[in-house]
């Protein structure tokens, strides 16, 4: 049986969010090896460097992740948390996808200026988590913001589902981490903001949350509010020490929603959704394929035993393509 390691470097981005996610999973470790060290090594990656041009412009694999991967490679970390939406399912060859914990909600989030009377501008939310192995218990009707307000969000994604629903609305992109983003906010740059309600939770920010939007509006990203922990593959007693962290839910949810994102391909520059329940022994998964100004949504849905994961989603890729997503995708390449 390998020693017990007893100190860990995990490598991380140095935004709050990512500090945070790291700082979550030093603890679950510290508290599953008593007497274990866990330290933080932090990098820039190119994703975090560029801060003025839309996520989707940028393009390219590994935009948060290649620097960390390099620093794992080389021996300066031992593992890597990561927000799973931004790690690529091609990993380079001696990492592998060591764990994935249980996730945290994965919903997009409306977000209205501080001090905002939510009730009098909403009307009404759903309150159902809708996180992975639960059902949505509640449905909003459309999205009650006032006519042309102006929305900020940094994902492609976002943008088109909002713009499918509500072409009145004026979509802009913002970058920046969380506090600059809700400062702009609260300054009265824009009237509200789409955020990972995930993230905000990690930050402590939950209070910022005035609507999760139900899948049925904004169908997240895959791998949304979960986190995937990487290691090199020659590395057993890390591993080992990282298995214990898994939900296999969670996994098996993640699974499907990537493996339709690999079967749909483009990157980020392509305005794609994928999100998977439980109930039982059967998993349901959810996708949804949009032009970026909305004009166009393709939307579809597939029930099937959770041990078919992947094969579901690519099954539901081809559905979504054959039902309109292949103009799409054509369309984003002229």
């Amino acid at each position: 049986m390998s020693e017990a390691p007893t100190r860990l470097t995990i490598a991380t981005r140095r935004s709050k969010l990512a500090l945070a996610q790291s700082h979550w999973i030093k603890a679950r470790l510290e508290a599953l090896q008593p007497g274990l060290d866990v330290v933080l090594r932090e990098y820039v990656t190119r994703g975090d460097r560029i801060q003025n041009v839309p996520l989707n412009e940028v393009g390219g694999k590994g935009l948060f992740t290649k620097e960390i991967e390099d620093a794992l490679l080389a021996g300066e970390a031992d593992l890597a948390v990561h927000s799973l939406k931004d790690l690529p399912s091609e990993l380079p060859p001696g990492l592998v996808l060591a764990a994935v914990p249980e996730r945290e909600d994965p919903r997009d989030a409306l977000v209205l200026p501080a001090g905002a009377d939510v009730a009098a501008a909403l009307g009404h939310a759903t309150q159902d988590p809708g996180a992975c192995g639960t059902s949505a218990a509640g449905e909003l009707k459309g999205l009650p913001l006032p006519l042309d307000t102006r929305v900020g969000t940094s994902s492609l994604r976002r943008m088109a589902q909002l713009r499918h629903l509500r072409p009145d609305l004026v979509l802009e992109s913002v970058r920046g981490n969380v506090d600059t983003r809700l400062r702009k906010l609260d300054e009265g740059q824009y009237g509200a903001l789409l955020l990972a309600a995930a993230g905000l939770r990690r930050l402590g920010l939950a209070e910022r949350i005035s609507l999760p939007l139900p899948v049925e509006i904004s169908i997240p990203a895959p791998g949304q509010g979960a986190l995937g922990l990487e290691a090199r593959a020659e590395d057993p007693v890390t591993l080992g020490l990282l298995a214990r962290l898994a939900d296999a839910e969670t996994h098996t949810c993640v699974r499907a929603e990537r493996a339709l994102m690999d079967a749909v391909g483009g990157g980020c520059s392509v305005p794609l959704g994928a999100y998977a329940r439980i109930h039982g022994d059967q998993l349901e998964l959810i996708g949804v394929l949009a032009a970026p100004d909305g004009s166009h949504l393709v939307r579809a849905q597939l029930t099937g035993p959770t041990q078919d994961a992947e094969s579901l989603g690519s099954t539901l890729a081809v559905r979504l393509l054959d039902q309109g997503g292949r103009e799409i995708l054509e369309s984003l390449t002229h």
